[in-house]
C-alpha cells in the first residue's frame, strides 16, 4: 500500500506518523546484508506525491541491500519525553522498497507504529496500523 492509500483509511493517524518523520531531517533505515544480518544507516526520506520515498547514492550499501532484498524499516527518530499528554515522541514503518531507479526507492507501507505519551501522562500509548489488521492501540505502563 503506498502512502496516499494509508492516509485514505487512516488520515489522522497518518498525519500525526508524517509529522513525527518530518520533525527530523535525517532517519535511520534498517535493511538486510547479503548474510542475513541487519544493517542500520542513516537516510533521508520524503512523503511526497503519495509515496514514501527514499533517496540514497546509487552503489551504496543500502541500495545494494534494498535492490537484493527490499524489507525494510524506517525510523523517524526518538524525541525526549517531556511527560506532556498526548505528545508524539516515535514512529516507525516497515514495508518493501521499490525501486524507482537505481538510487531512489518507494515504500509499499506494510506496518506503521506511532507512540504518545498517554493522558494522564503515566504511561505510553502505542499505536499500530497493519494492512491485513487496520489500526489498534493499546496502552504500556
Amino acid at each position: 500500500m503506498n502512502w496516499q492509500e494509508l492516509e485514505a483509511l487512516e488520515q489522522e493517524f497518518a498525519r500525526r506518523v508524517q509529522e513525527r518523520f518530518d520533525a527530523y531531517k535525517h532517519k535511520l533505515i534498517a535493511t538486510l546484508r547479503k548474510d542475513g544480518s541487519p544493517r542500520i544507516s542513516g537516510i533521508e526520506a520524503q512523503f511526497k506525491d503519495g509515496h514514501v520515498s527514499l533517496g540514497m547514492m546509487e552503489g551504496s550499501l543500502k541500495a545494494c541491500d534494498l535492490r537484493r532484498d527490499p524489507r525494510l524499516a524506517l525510523h523517524s527518530g526518538t524525541k525526549d519525553p517531556s511527560e506532556q499528554a498526548g505528545e508524539v515522541i516515535d514512529a516507525k514503518l516497515s514495508g518493501i522498497a521499490q525501486g524507482v531507479s537505481p538510487d531512489f526507492f518507494h515504500i509499499d507501507v506494510e506496518e506503521v507504529v506511532l507512540i504518545s505519551i498517554g493522558d494522564p501522562a503515566d504511561h505510553l500509548v502505542i499505536e499500530t496500523w497493519h494492512e491485513r489488521r487496520g489500526l489498534h492501540s493499546i496502552k504500556r505502563y
